[in-house]
């Protein structure tokens, strides 16, 4: 074994490393923040003494209820004694926790929920210890009040971290260098989302596979290739990697073991990328068996009560805005049967709920010869997987162009919703060409009835690869809800406007 790994890896030099540099320098970040967060602690205690007793807020209802007397006011140092411990009971609260361990890119709801809670129950604590043991007089509001403000700075303070935090990563600056050992479809997916998302702050250095992406036959450069999986800690070593994804297939998880203990061995940071859709399943529950824990495919939520709610929401909308959809429809009626020869609609069978056939409308967008023309254009296709999608399609019209920016073209598929077909929303309806050439884990997205537009569409349309499509797709079946529906229209609307990913 090279003797440079020994050194990287020895108690004594391992000091000089970047890995320990960078865990030094998380050390310091969070006592930082720890002494940040006693500060507006004090601070907010400080602003809800301001409030109480000198601002005599609030009036008028307070001089009913809580006026602050002359005998009863209280100087701020009286309460240093309730306040202190109350900031070392807040530290504690939030180290234990984990706030202080929590990587820099967890989500600000983990976040802000644990500030809350905790703050709730430091300040919980506190009134039952005044009330107990009545150590001065005191107004009850100022507790409610230095929750309230505690919760407010704090917030805000996790708040402009992240948007600072934020900036700085999508300018490259504080990036934490990543090494992706798996260079299969899931490494490729995990190396796509680090180079197409600079705001998490990641900059990646390359990856680890015994054989590297080929692409027409040819090793592709698009990532950097740094050599076997079984050269980890040389290519550590030698990348200075700050932190290790696994993102290895299914059939190599054997593999986990002795790459977990490499970087634990060198001091590096690791995570693991589940490689579940190739199981066959997108999302999965936890059980538990005497402390075993077991992971089963999610359910379907769109079953029973939530498929006929889904169902009586369609068809409301659908009728409480025919009013306005009907007249839109025959002046796009009119304007195709203007712009070109050929009938208005485009009917295509396509498959639905259950691999049932069904004929799909949709205003026509192309020239009436289209589908024999289409086989002359598949060397031009731009997606991947087996849709057929051309951003510069000659047969499209010059009406129908504008009718598929604005997503127009798909209007009459109103009809497909009333008569039980469609929903309003869902996964977009396949071809049944499409279907045949599915992955087995693919067919997970046709237990759901198709829909007009879907959460593929609201994020990113055309722009995102068939996998993250269905996987979109998959996610939506598995966590549906109406709040989610209604997400979806909303998040449409700008997509649709901007014309972003349509074409």
């Amino acid at each position: 074994m090279d003797s440079s790994i020994h050194r990287t890896a020895g108690p004594t030099l391992a000091v000089d490393t970047p890995q320990w540099t960078a865990r030094r320098s998380r050390r310091f970040a969070a006592l930082g923040l720890l002494l940040w967060d006693q500060a507006l602690i004090f601070a907010g205690f400080a602003i809800a003494y301001w409030l109480r007793y000198e601002a005599d807020w609030p009036e008028p209802f307070d001089r009913i209820v809580f006026e602050v007397t002359t005998q009863n006011q209280v100087a701020f140092g009286a309460f240093l004694p309730i306040l202190l411990p109350l900031m070392l009971l807040l530290a504690l609260r939030f180290a234990a926790r984990g706030l202080y361990r929590l990587p820099p890119r967890v989500g600000l709801y983990d976040q802000l929920s644990n500030i809350v809670g905790s703050t709730l129950t430091g300040i919980s604590l506190l009134i039952v210890f005044v009330f107990l043991y009545k150590p001065f007089y005191y107004s009850r509001l100022i507790f409610i009040f230095a929750g309230a403000a505690i919760i407010i700075l704090l917030s805000a303070w996790r708040l402009l971290l992240a948007g600072v935090r934020h900036w700085q990563w999508s300018r490259g600056i504080g990036r934490e260098r990543v090494l992706v050992v798996g260079g299969t479809g899931l490494g490729q997916e995990v190396m796509s989302a680090i180079a197409a998302s600079p705001g998490l702050g990641y900059s990646l250095v390359g990856y680890l596979d015994d054989r590297p992406i080929v692409e027409n036959g040819r090793a592709t450069h698009v990532f950097r290739h740094l050599g076997h999986v079984d050269e980890l800690a040389r290519a550590i070593a030698h990348s200075g990697a700050q932190q290790v994804i696994l993102a290895l297939p299914f059939w190599e998880q054997g593999r986990l073991p002795e790459l977990v203990a490499t970087c634990q061995r060198l001091g590096v940071g690791y995570q693991l990328a589940p490689d579940f859709y190739q199981l066959s399943f997108d999302r999965v529950d936890m059980l538990q068996i005497c402390g075993v824990p077991l992971l089963r495919p999610k359910e379907i939520r769109l079953r029973g009560a939530n498929l006929l709610i889904k169902r009586a929401t369609d068809v409301g909308v659908v009728l409480l805005t025919a009013p306005f959809t009907l007249p839109l429809a025959l002046l796009i009626a009119l304007i195709v049967r203007l712009d070109s020869p050929g009938p208005v609609l485009f009917r295509q069978t396509r498959v639905g709920k259950d691999g049932q056939l069904f004929t799909c409308l949709k205003f026509r967008t192309m020239v009436p010869d289209a589908e024999a023309r289409k086989a002359d254009l598949v060397a031009h296709n731009e997606a991947d997987g087996p849709l057929f999608k051309m951003r510069d399609d000659p047969r499209i019209t010059r009406v129908g162009r504008f009718l598929r920016r604005s997503s127009l073209d798909e209007l009459p598929q109103l009809w497909n919703v009333l008569r039980g077909e469609m929903s309003l929303i869902g996964p977009r309806p396949a071809l049944p060409e499409e279907v045949a050439s599915y992955e087995p884990w693919h067919r997970r997205r046709l237990e759901v009835m198709p829909g007009c537009a879907g959460l593929a569409q609201a994020l990113g349309r055309s722009d995102m690869s068939f996998d993250e499509q269905v996987r979109l797709d998959i996610y939506y079946a598995e966590n549906w809800s109406t709040g989610m529906d209604l997400r979806i229209l909303l998040m449409i609307i700008p997509a649709v406007i901007g014309g972003r990913g349509a074409y």
